[in-house]
């Protein structure tokens, strides 16, 4: 059963209390997002809970405070968040968005709100943080892909003394959904979970002056896998090319089952003038989706706002044009089409004492389309309002086993910053 925590107005205040004890430092700086989620999913074959369509309306904010470090040779220092969200619509027969806990009825709960913080420490180009934390890496990213932000609960170092690298590694045992409140919740993949597991990560990025760019990562879900991340980019004059590439294998107990997949993708884009064409091809080689743990934790390129294209031996296309209308004479405002087309799709395969059997068939086969109309405000008291609006249709064959869904985004964001 999913509750929100009482008194939601108490995680805010607790968070933004910390102020003093940040002013401490040279200077802090604070942010306030508000944000107002509106989200319909049409569901256009029978849907798995019996739902004809989920929509759901909430307003949300999302506080954040960061302090410097302290003078010294070790700094200190904390960063606290805080988030508030309210039901504005949203009965319990179309609940289930993502945007709301629901409670042991299936009603989408009216209010819920969490906080956290973590502590960091700096030694020369050395930044260690522990606690409630987002995390972007290539194999654990916490999303914000809705009204609350993923968080995790663990340790970060990074270093940034070698010119050009960055250096990551951590470990987390604790995560906080996108539609809960509670800090002992579970990241679920397609048949992993974090479930009384922990998932650590190491990793390299490279970004020096000039064209080319690289990263390196490695990462481990407790007795469920391991996983190797490369990626190659080069950006030169008005291309742009980005290599991504995963390589998975089973570990420990194998709680997911037997895992052996290679995942790979390539992007290439032409940008002129105010216009963007972009072509990406994805492949999936092995007998189970390529999986992950965590909103975001998959870089390859054919992994869009619904579907990730990531069954076994799937092969994915796409096709996306982009223009912003700035060189057009409206800044702020951009729009974005892309579709999707996968297929080559065969679960027959997969282990039988996994957590994949009878996910797939064979022969699935399925597309995507999005459109993408967004507005930033330029200047004056709205500066940095943003306006979203997003419309997705996805269509799949019984053995894709994913929805026939039309899905509709409507999104005001409106942030907040300043220093103490």
């Amino acid at each position: 059963m999913i509750r929100a925590n009482p008194g939601p107005g108490r995680a805010l205040l607790a968070s933004l209390a910390l102020c003093p004890l940040l002013s401490q430092a040279d200077e802090a700086g604070w942010s306030l997002v508000s944000r107002n989620y509106f989200l319909h999913s049409d569901f256009r074959s029978p849907s798995g809970s019996g739902q004809n369509y989920r929509q759901e309306w909430a307003q949300g904010f999302i506080g954040d405070i960061r302090s410097v470090f302290t003078e010294g040779t070790l700094g200190v220092g904390i960063d606290a968040h805080g988030f508030l969200g309210f039901k504005l619509d949203g009965g319990r027969g179309h609940a289930g968005t993502g945007l709301l806990p629901r409670d042991s009825d299936g009603r989408a709960e009216s209010e819920y709100s969490s906080a956290g913080a973590a502590l960091k420490l700096r030694l020369g180009d050395t930044q260690l943080r522990y606690g409630e934390l987002t995390v972007e890496t290539p194999v654990f990213d916490t999303a914000d892909k809705r009204l609350h932000p993923e968080y995790a609960t663990g340790w970060l170092l990074e270093n940034s003394s070698l010119p050009d690298w960055r250096l990551q590694a951590g470990r987390f045992t604790a995560f906080n959904n996108q539609d809960n409140s509670a800090t002992q919740d579970d990241f679920s993949g397609y048949g992993a979970s974090t479930d009384n597991r922990a998932i650590s990560l190491a990793g390299a990025t490279f970004a020096p002056p000039g064209p080319f760019g690289a990263a390196l990562y490695a990462g481990q879900l407790q007795d469920t896998w391991r996983q190797a991340y490369l990626n190659l980019n080069l950006a030169e004059g008005d291309w742009r090319l980005d290599g991504n590439l995963y390589k998975t294998r089973d570990t420990g107990n194998a709680s997911a089952g037997a895992i052996d997949t290679l995942a790979y993708s390539l992007l290439a884009k032409y940008s002129f003038g105010a216009h963007g064409l972009s072509l990406a091809y994805q492949k999936v080689e092995g007998d189970t989706p390529f999986d992950f743990i965590g909103g975001d934790s998959i870089y390859l390129a054919n992994s869009i706002k619904y579907a990730d294209f990531n069954g076994p031996g799937e092969r994915s296309w796409q096709m996306r044009y982009d223009l912003d209308f700035a060189t057009l004479g409206v800044p702020g405002l951009s729009l974005m089409g892309r579709y999707v087309s996968g297929r080559g799709i065969d679960g027959s395969h997969a282990p039988a004492r996994g957590a994949y059997v009878g996910q797939y068939g064979e022969g699935g086969k399925h597309w995507e389309r999005d459109i993408d109309l967004k507005y930033v405000v330029q200047s004056g008291a709205a500066k940095d309002l943003s306006l979203s609006f997003s419309h997705v249709s996805h269509r799949a064959n019984q053995a894709q086993a994913g929805d026939d869904i039309d899905r509709l985004y409507l999104i005001i964001e409106y942030p907040l910053k300043g220093s103490f």
